[in-house]
């Protein structure tokens, strides 16, 4: 069986597209019923995330397993084949198996080696397996993609620097304090920006908050979230003192926090220090607050330099990463190759003593009396050479299964010999993209030779 993903992601698609062909959860048991309805498909999950939606099947035919599921996203956006066809990317075999791996290590995010793409994969298989849509190949694919995901993290720590201006300034809130466990943090403003921040924050432990903005009933809303507490937004100087972190992520064209009021702050603070992060663009806090003892003030200018460094470490990191994905890549393709190699070698020798079966028989019946030593002499020739004609199709066979060229070598064989192996019963002509690719691969192979 063949694997394919047909898919498109915020590399190949706009968000308006994306959102069309997208698969909420509540939504995927009916949609993989009706994937796994077309006969090419012997097996599927649907990965949808906000920024990618991918299908990946398992077939025994790879040109008849694209076209189905490429017939079934276009039904379900409402989009035709054709013009679907522009924003779609289509990986076979081993591409494919290559292409999941690096989604599972958070390298075809967006957000280069973020976490939550693992667990999306997982809930994926998850979904998939409980509404009985996968089968043997599928189970083994996706459980190695969970793996390598899992060990690309551990073993490399690809996902623990900060790479987003909310998330680097708790790293740089957790460099004052420490721990940010049983902290406290007053927002001001009630954005996106000052949600995510937020939201990092009491997942890193803080566990007071307090919210104020200019439009009081946005500030409930979010400190509701959080089980914290709206304040109106002339009371966050007098909040100040009894609070760890101070937030400020409004809408402001002027500063809202100078000097003299951070100097009657920290007056009312008795030498308490107050930690100031401003991801405000235009900023919120006059940078002279700097000066004052007892303030540290970080900008969003500070909190760049700590994004930027880290997503060169998480660059460094990916290089492992790709290096662990080979390894896997190899271990996978193996024991995929033996899926083909073994079947195969059986459906050869069956078809190669049936012919020799049928044909000694024709001869001993035209052959008249016989001694039982004469047929045994003949049948034991016969057999000898069947033996020795397939020989060596079926040493090299096995030479090649652990090869990049295995299931191809298979599948040729397969076609040569007009065999039919179950579960591969679909035999075809290998595409121009295979061939291109397995070209490829093949001046890379060492000590495996096409013998003349």
């Amino acid at each position: 069986m063949f694997i394919v993903t047909v898919g498109l992601n915020h590399k190949s698609a706009p968000v308006e597209i994306r959102e069309r062909l997208n698969f909420p959860e509540h939504t995927q048991p009916e949609a993989l019923s009706k994937l796994s309805s077309y006969p090419a498909v012997k097996g599927c999950v649907i990965l949808s995330t906000c920024n990618r939606t991918e299908v990946y099947a398992v077939t025994t035919d790879v040109d008849a397993g694209i076209t189905a599921v490429k017939n079934f996203l276009g039904r379900h956006c409402g989009i035709t084949e054709g013009q679907i066809y522009e924003y779609l990317y289509v990986h076979t075999l081993y591409e494919a198996v290559r292409h999941l791996f690096r989604v599972s290590a958070g390298l075809d995010s967006m957000v280069l080696g973020e976490t939550q793409i693992l667990g999306q994969v997982a809930d994926a298989y998850r979904i998939a397996s409980e509404n009985n849509v996968t089968n043997k190949v599928i189970n083994a694919f996706f459980q190695n993609a969970i793996s390598v995901g899992k060990r690309v993290r551990t073993e490399t720590g690809i996902d623990r620097m900060a790479v987003s201006i909310s998330y680097a300034a708790v790293e740089l809130a957790k460099q004052i304090f420490g721990t940010l466990e049983n902290r406290s943090v007053l927002v001001l403003g009630a954005g996106e920006m000052s949600e995510l921040t937020t939201r990092h924050l009491v997942a890193n432990g803080v566990s007071k908050v307090t919210v104020a903005n200019r439009s009081f009933d946005r500030a409930v809303n979010l400190a509701e979230q959080f089980g914290g507490a709206a304040i109106p937004f002339e009371g966050v100087f007098g909040a100040m003192c009894g609070t760890d972190i101070v937030v400020t992520a409004t809408g402001a064209r002027n500063f809202i926090i100078n000097p003299e009021q951070m100097n009657q702050v920290m007056t009312n603070c008795s030498g308490r220090t107050v930690f100031l992060i401003d991801i405000s663009v235009p900023r919120n806090i006059n940078p002279a607050v700097r000066e004052i003892p007892g303030v540290r003030l970080y900008d969003i200018d500070d909190l760049q330099v700590v994004v930027d460094r880290n997503l060169a470490e998480r660059e460094a990191a990916a290089v492992e990463c790709e290096r662990i994905i080979d390894e896997e890549m190899d271990a996978f393709l193996k024991w995929h190759n033996s899926l083909f190699v073994i079947p195969t070698v059986v459906a050869l020798k069956e078809k190669g003593n049936s012919i020799k079966e049928a044909e000694l028989e024709r001869a001993l019946s035209r052959m008249g009396s016989l001694t039982d030593k004469q047929k045994k002499v003949i049948s034991s020739m016969a057999s000898s050479i069947v033996n020795q004609l397939l020989h060596d199709p079926i040493t090299n066979l096995k030479e090649y299964a652990s090869t990049h060229q295995g299931h191809l070598y298979t599948e040729i064989l397969q076609n040569l010999f007009d065999l039919e192996v179950e579960g591969q019963a679909v035999r075809r002509r290998p595409s121009q993209d295979e061939v291109s690719y397995q070209s490829g691969v093949s001046s890379q192979e060492s000590g495996v030779r096409m013998r003349s």
